[in-house]
């Protein structure tokens, strides 16, 4: 028996179409030295691109103290370094302790009296205090009655009613002209 290939198909055998062992070498090489190629490119354009920008930068300050390059990711650093020049806020070291000030000086205000404004005459008082003032008047929860709640149409009639003209007397044609 034989198939197609005119090869014995019992038989197993090497196929002179597979692909051989050189070939897929040479693609191996090739892209280890391509692989090197595209390194140094890139290497070499962003020392070029370093070296273009240290020639921009012009001259630098007298009064500007250069400690070290920050350009360099090796130079050490300390942690006091770090936070002296970080920017404000920063990140809580212990959330409980920096957060506590905070919460007892928001409880004083909540929990006494004092002035808002004194030149409007608005003040504070506890704040059970003001629940118990509120339980005992109540909330306005419906208008009186006889008025008419503000809402954008009733607000836009009675701006057209004020702006309505058309029933005031018309001045005589003559009197609004000088000679």
């Amino acid at each position: 028996m034989s198939d197609q290939h005119g090869q014995r198909q019992n038989g197993l055998g090497f196929e002179p179409r597979d692909l051989g062992s050189k070939p897929i070498y040479g693609f191996l090489i090739s892209l280890v030295i391509i692989g090197i190629l595209i390194y140094y490119g890139l290497w070499g354009v962003f020392h070029m691109l370093d070296v273009y920008s240290r020639r921009r930068e012009g001259p630098v300050s007298p009064m500007v103290q250069v400690e070290q390059d920050t350009r360099e990711p090796d130079a050490p650093r300390t942690n006091a370094k770090i936070q002296r020049e970080f920017p404000e806020p920063r990140l809580e070291d212990n959330e409980r302790a920096e957060l506590a000030p905070f919460r007892y000086q928001e409880e004083q205000i909540l929990n006494s009296y004092g002035w808002v404004d004194q030149n409007a005459g608005v003040a504070r008082i506890p704040i059970q205090k003001a629940m118990d003032l509120i339980v005992q008047r109540g909330l306005p929860t419906a208008p009186q009655a006889g008025t008419v709640p503000l809402s954008p149409v009733n607000l836009a009639k009675a701006a057209a009613a004020a702006a309505d003209t058309s029933n005031l007397p018309k001045a005589p044609a003559g009197k609004g002209k000088k000679k």
